[in-house]
């Protein structure tokens, strides 16, 4: 379980992780939803993940000692548009997706 991380540091841990062929991915029924809402497969959300930054701080997640991170970055599929995708790291290189969504929506 990692601690809290800022911004940069968050950002470095979720490229790096999911560049790796260890890298687990799982995502919520929410996310999932939200997902097929808007046109995104799971590669968009991958290469957010591993391209994309962190530019706010973290907030507590439910489940004590765990963070959420909002990460924001384009993919191929996004037409430019930015998709910010909430992740969970859980330990090793593991990543829950609470949701997805496109960064101008309200």
């Amino acid at each position: 379980m990692p601690g809290q991380w800022k911004p940069a540091v968050a950002t470095k841990q979720i490229n790096d992780c999911a560049k790796r062929d260890d890298f687990i991915l799982s995502l919520t029924y929410h996310a999932k939803e939200q997902m097929l809402a808007r046109d995104l497969i799971v590669g968009d959300v991958r290469h957010v993940l591993k391209t994309g930054f962190v530019y706010e701080e973290a907030v507590a997640a439910t489940r004590q000692g765990f963070f959420k991170y909002r990460v924001e970055g384009t993919s191929p599929n996004s037409d430019g548009r930015t998709i910010r995708v909430v992740v969970i790291p859980s330990g090793g290189c593991a990543m829950k997706v609470v949701t997805v969504m496109w960064r101008d929506e309200k």
